[in-house]
């Protein structure tokens, strides 16, 4: 089988990468001092002439290696182990079509004993890979302070708008997945969760933009998994770290880890702890028929207490059986505070009518928990079979108490108050078990799998009218929400080298059913009555799709692949319910029943140069794409509803390239995209006819000072682009700078950063729907002064045990399945 893996070390983009035989191979073994194969030794082939290396592999199991293709010329080779010395060949010389076999090499440990050695490791800050971008968050110094939401927002080609919804490379549609599950959140719910997240219990970002069948097909845009710490290191060992940041209000994080890691189980545990007050300011301009509301509001949010855990227990049955089980969760209390007035503004003579002062205070709890059981069995180089049992339960609770006070012009005497009440708890209900098999086959890779998932979601919302200490039910305005997904999915995927190509070609087939029903009680004009009301919606459909892949190795200088696949987002259910949610008298949210399935085909042209410059072409045409409309009712009244466009098509081109000279690196990465959007929602002004040609930026600098000395210097640029279909925003960017101790001989870390230096990450935009012109503007505290230690204690050793070799590649990837990447 092919792969290619990009990986930045030192600063130095590197490939990894596995070819098929062209004119020349080199072959090879590795043994220890006692004459024992050693399994998944690091080989580097390096060029003589310039130093520059070729390839890299890892031997199997028996010791043996085999690097191909290879052009004539003078090589040499150096291989070592996590717990070996590295050495380096003689140099030597491969002729055209010559499989040259190198002389036995043999590796000798560390410390010249098998009691252990003290293994270190650094990781690039981005490594870009065929598939994937991998942000590196524990190796970089800027992320210190930050939570997941505002990683995310600093991400190359990751793109968060007013609302905090995430678009990628111009597309919305992105799939969030925590350790490789997907998360059933959206909006609102899914942003707080990330809010929840701090940079200290973040390992990885991993940014997909081109998954196989072996992944679940929502996520029109691609995947974004973010992948939580997780210690791999022998014997009993931790963490402890602590976090300080200080913008207008004061941040605190904190947190420990504990692992035990032997030859026959490895027990691990985790716990953060976060509490901050986050300040945000919104300017709102909208024009209505014959009214202006012009509309200011400051918002305080408390994040109480927020509590993130995770344990576990992995069981080796033996050198091919893994056994584990694992709890996680998150327990956050929460407080949102609104103020702010609202002018009500008679547009003909330009007169203030009156003043809306819609100030609220929204107190929310969300707790989540999830229970998994996995097994995996795996022979080198021969069969792996994953499977994985899933429960995960989300417990939201709203608590919304809201005044909407009037006053006269002057804003001194008071007209009239309309107050409301409203309690809306959801519950969520997750299970899943999948299984994922690959085999050897036919000279290539099969793979093949399937998943049941099943969804529950139960939603209550109650409002009651105020007056005085007196609240009255309105069953007008109250409503209870049903809804159940049962998604089964199965999927084929193969891998096979061709003399110099590599080709990749998978199916996956979905069949989604989906059951929703909206109940209450409504006012019947005619009898006076009130009456029983049951809004219901009934899908059930079958989808396919393919994805395929085809890569030309002969020159691994210079490699080109192109790629196909086809994806679905489905609407998430607080989209479907049909209610209204008021945020004030004049506006408020509502779902809809109508809102369909949004497809995606995808085209991608790739070039890797030199294993540093890479550059990405793609061509996307997405049918039903979700926007969410600014609409409008009752003359002066608006209310944001998701709808699908017709259509949008985008064409993007992402560059890549990292640098490194001496103690100076950078990583840069440049995306531009053109998006065309087209729908008719009945003419006239109820058209979308919106195009846009944009570009975002990231460049992070590392600056290696000496004596445990680092400092960072990162910033991004967004270019003015199109937020959900019909929002026109302006341009956004931000720089960031830090600094970086080592300290406590090399067991304790000191951080110390400045987000947002210049105080630039402001947001602002305009849309013209329905007759309703808008202009928004906001900002947040984005710049803070961010303080952190993290201290490791225990043991830092990887032993040799001689019953059972396990090395961190093998736990990786039994990691990786089981968290359900590349799982279905």
């Amino acid at each position: 089988m092919n792969f290619k893996l990009l990986l930045i070390t030192g600063g130095t983009l590197f490939s990894f990468t596995q070819a098929s035989a062209q004119s020349a191979s080199i072959t090879g073994n590795i043994r220890d001092m006692n004459g024992n194969a050693v399994y998944q030794a690091n080989i580097m082939l390096y060029q003589v002439k310039d130093s520059v290396l070729v390839k890299t592999e890892l031997s199997d199991r028996n010791g043996n290696y085999t690097i191909q293709p290879v052009r004539p010329g003078n090589y040499l080779i150096r291989t070592g182990t996590v717990n070996m010395q590295q050495v380096s060949t003689a140099v030597f010389t491969v002729k055209d079509n010559e499989k040259f076999v190198v002389p036995k090499i043999t590796l000798f440990p560390n410390n010249k004993s098998l009691q252990g050695v003290t293994v270190t490791s650094k990781k690039p800050m981005v490594e870009v890979r065929a598939d994937k971008t991998i942000l590196n968050v524990e190796g970089t110094i800027n992320a210190v302070g930050n939570d997941g939401l505002e990683l995310l927002r600093k991400s190359p080609g990751v793109m968060v708008d007013k609302d905090d919804n995430l678009s990628l490379s111009g597309k919305n549609g992105v799939k969030v997945y925590i350790d490789g599950k997907p998360s059933p959140l959206s909006g609102t719910d899914l942003s707080s969760y990330l809010k929840s997240l701090q940079s200290a219990q973040i390992e990885s970002i991993e940014i997909i933009t081109n998954p196989s069948a072996k992944y679940e097909a929502a996520g029109n845009a691609g995947i974004i998994n973010i992948r939580l710490k997780k210690n791999l290191t022998m014997g009993t060992n931790g963490n402890i770290n602590g976090g300080y940041n200080i913008g207008v209000y004061a941040k605190y994080n904190g947190g420990f880890s504990l692992n035990n890691r032997n030859a026959k189980t490895n027990i691990f545990g985790n716990y953060n702890y976060s509490s901050a007050i986050n300040e945000m300011n919104i300017d709102l301009f909208r024009t209505q028929a014959d009214t202006v509301f012009s509309q200011t509001n400051h918002i305080l949010n408390y994040n109480k207490a927020s509590h993130n855990f995770k344990a576990g227990m992995d069981y080796f049955l033996n050198n091919k059986s893994t056994l584990g089980v694992m709890v996680n969760g998150n327990i956050s209390d929460n407080e949102s505070q609104t103020s702010g007035p609202m002018q009500i503004i008679y547009q003909p003579t330009n007169t203030l009518s009156r003043i809306l002062y819609a100030s609220g205070d929204n107190f929310t709890s969300r707790n989540n928990i999830n229970f998994n059981l996995n097994y995996r069995y795996a022979v080198t180089g021969g069969s792996e079979l994953n499977i994985d049992a899933d429960y995960g339960f989300f417990k939201l609770r709203n608590n919304q108490y809201q005044p909407n006070d009037y006053y006269d012009p002057t804003g001194i005497t008071k007209l009239y108050s309309n107050v409301y009440h409203m309690v809306s708890p959801a519950n969520i209900d997750i299970f899943s078990v999948k299984a994922d098999y690959e085999q050897n086959f036919k000279k290539g890779r099969l793979g093949y799998g399937g998943k049941i998932g099943y969804v529950k979601t139960d939603n209550d919302f109650s409002r009651y009218n105020v007056y005085g200490t007196t609240e009255v039910y309105d069953k007008d305005r109250s409503n209870r929400f049903n809804y159940t997904e049962n998604i089964n999915a199965g999927y084929v995927n193969y891998n096979r080298s061709l003399k110099s190509f590599v080709i990749q070609a998978g199916l996956r087939v979905e069949n989604t059913d989906s059951k929703g029903n909206s109940t209450g009680q409504q006012y019947n004009t005619v009898t006076g009555l009130y009456q029983n009301f049951d809004s219901s919606l009934n899908r059930n459909y079958t989808d396919i799709f393919p994805s395929a892949a085809l890569t030309y190795t002969k020159n691994p200088m210079n490699q080109w692949g192109i790629s196909y696949s086809r994806r679905v987002d489905r609407p998430a259910y607080q989209d479907l319910n049909p209610f209204e949610f008021k945020l004030n008298d004049y506006t408020f949210m509502k779902g809809n029943t109508e809102l369909r399935p949004q497809y995606t085909n995808s085209f991608s042209i790739t070039n890797t140069y030199k294993y540093k410059l890479n550059t990405r072409l793609n061509y996307s045409h997405v049918k039903d794409i979700f926007t969410q409309l600014p609409d409008t009712t009752e003359k002066s009244k608006s209310y944001l509803i998701k709808k699908n466009l017709a259509t949008q098509d985008i064409v993007s081109l992402n560059i890549s390239y990292p640098f490194n000279y001496k103690w100076y690196s950078f990583f840069t990465n440049v995306n531009t995209y053109y998006s065309l959007y087209k729908a008719n929602f009945g003419g006239g002004d109820r058209n979308v006819n919106l195009s846009v040609l944009a570009l975002s930026f990231y460049l992070q600098n590392s600056f290696n000072l000496g004596k445990g000395w680092k400092a960072e210097l990162s910033g991004f640029y967004n270019s003015p682009s199109i937020w959900q279909g019909s929002f026109k925003s302006k341009a956004m960017y931000s720089a960031d700078g830090g600094i970086q101790k080592t300290v406590l001989k090399g067991k304790g870390t000191l951080k110390a950063a400045v987000s947002d230096i210049f105080n630039t990450l402001h947001w602002s935009g305009s849309s013209n729907f329905s007759g309703q012109s808008s202009t928004v503007s906001g900002h947040f505290e984005s710049r803070q002064f961010k303080l952190s230690f993290n201290m490791r204690f225990g043991s830092t050793q990887i032993k040799v045990n001689t019953q059972r070799k396990t090395s961190i590649e093998d736990e990786n990837k039994r990691t990786e399945s089981t968290n359900g990447m590349g799982g279905n």
